[in-house]
């Protein structure tokens, strides 16, 4: 099952179940789905989605943080709700161990020896890690290895 049809099969759960909050999340993931299928002009693929919903994701802790300091602690916890219901639709996540084994793997398989060779290995993991780790930090990891 795509994982599309996987959202639109837990929207119509959520419609029978009555779970409101859920359904919101699920509609507002499909409907910026749709809305990236009209910018591209292209098919919702898995990779496509996932690329989406991490994004949500992303938005939404930076959101909780954001209510977090500035004491609307009820807010967080809304948007907390909403982080874990799409993240139920992500693939699971990397852990530091198989991270560190990647960025080892994609250096060796691209010949990266220096800083300016880090493209190379981003593209490399990029595919294999998209919706499973924070890239941003990855990348950090990447440039860390380079440099040692």
């Amino acid at each position: 099952m795509s994982l599309l049809e996987q959202l639109k099969s837990e929207m119509k759960n959520a419609m029978r179940a009555k779970d409101k909050i859920r359904l919101g999340v699920i509609r507002m993931a499909l409907s910026a789905i749709k809305q990236a299928e009209i910018d591209h002009n292209t098919e919702a693929t898995d990779e496509n989605i996932i690329a989406i919903l991490t994004k949500m994701v992303k938005q939404r802790k930076e959101s909780i943080k954001m209510y977090n300091e500035g004491g609307r602690t009820e807010l967080a916890e809304i948007e907390q709700a909403e982080v874990s219901t799409l993240e139920t639709f992500l693939p699971q996540a990397l852990s530091d161990d198989e991270i560190a084994t990647l960025i080892q793997n994609a250096i060796a398989e691209s010949g990266a020896s220096s800083m300016a060779d880090m493209g190379k290995v981003m593209a490399i993991l990029k595919p294999k890690m998209q919706g499973r780790a924070d890239l941003g930090a990855v990348s950090g990891q990447v440039r860390a290895t380079l440099n040692s």
